[in-house]
């Protein structure tokens, strides 16, 4: 099995990790739900890919922005890695079409808006895919304290209840302590590791 950074040289082509990577996949790979604060820049998005990659099934990651998610999915894509995305104006068959696409296909990543999780035939679907990693992106939008609050994302814990024995990664860049406490009930994340960049 390979190790995390011979992942990183061979996907990233990068010999050394960014502050506090290094510790973050090591505690998603050993399944403990974890809460990153990174700055931007930090490598958030190396935090899920990298688990992703060492371990079996696949990861779901909810992100509220558009233009992010379509970056890092092409960058997966362009390494050959098997990524699905469900967003834009997508009729509910073609959401399930791809749904079964991850059920069935080589896929390790499967990106969603929040409010993609609203729809029950949508959830329903999902429940079917072998979820191992849930990846929230920009997580401080879960609190109303937060300073770009979501209302779709005050209903992730839903995430939880789809895939009991799946590991959660939070990523965001700031949060104060109160948003901490709102992201950790909402996401119901157990034995929490935290991880603080200075």
């Amino acid at each position: 099995m390979q190790t995390p950074q011979q992942i990183l040289e061979t996907h990233w082509g990068f010999n050394t990790f960014k502050p506090l990577q290094k510790e973050i996949i090591d505690a998603v790979c050993a399944g403990q739900d974890t809460l990153a604060l990174l700055p931007t820049g930090g490598g958030k998005s190396l935090c899920y890919q990298i688990p992703a990659l060492l371990t079996e099934g696949i990861c779901l990651v909810v992100s509220p922005l558009i233009a992010l998610m379509n970056d890092q999915i092409n960058a997966l894509k362009n390494k050959q890695i098997g990524t699905l995305s469900l967003q834009g104006a997508l009729s509910v068959n073609r959401q399930i079409e791809i749904i079964e696409n991850a059920i069935h296909g080589p896929y390790k990543f499967l990106f969603l808006s929040p409010e993609r999780i609203q729809n029950k035939q949508i959830t329903t679907a999902l429940a079917r895919i072998p979820v191992s990693i849930i990846t929230v992106d920009e997580a401080h939008c879960i609190s109303e304290w937060g300073h770009d609050f979501r209302p779709a994302y005050s209903q992730l814990q839903i995430l939880k209840t789809l895939f009991p024995k799946a590991t959660t990664l939070a990523l965001t860049a700031t949060a104060t302590p109160r948003v901490i406490k709102d992201i950790q009930h909402t996401l119901m994340l157990k034995n929490m590791a935290f991880f603080k960049a200075s």
